[in-house]
């Protein structure tokens, strides 16, 4: 695994998904900076990618007592979060689609940090 990696998308995504709760509160239409909102999270899921890549090969070539589904379900999760919160914020129009955001956004960092407990060993 990629030691600074998880850091910065749990930093990142945490900066998001305040933004996206702003963007919620205000209730008026996000426009561009909701745009702009999900070109930063583009920018995170390929890191979210190349982590789960890294992880993979990473679990293939391991004897670290790791539970290999377990974690690959959390990698694949953490990368198919924001695409579908992302869908969901940009097909709803009022000020749940920033809301729904947030939420996915506020859910990788979860995601990230279990990943790490998972592969320190801890159950």
């Amino acid at each position: 695994m990629i030691p600074v990696l998880p850091v910065v998308v749990a930093v990142v995504t945490t900066l998001a998904g305040g933004w996206a709760l702003v963007l919620s509160v205000r209730d008026r239409p996000a426009g561009r900076q909701l745009l702009t909102l999900l070109g930063v999270l583009a920018v995170v899921e390929v890191a979210l990618l190349v982590q789960t890549v890294a992880g993979l090969v990473a679990l293939a070539g391991t004897d670290r007592p790791v539970h290999g589904v377990t974690f690959a379900g959390y990698l694949f999760g953490a990368v198919l979060v924001l695409p579908i919160g992302a869908w969901w914020a940009v097909t709803e129009r009022s000020r749940w689609g920033p809301a729904v955001l947030a939420v996915a956004c506020l859910t990788v960092p979860v995601l990230v940090l279990r990943l790490d407990q998972l592969w320190a060993g801890h159950a």
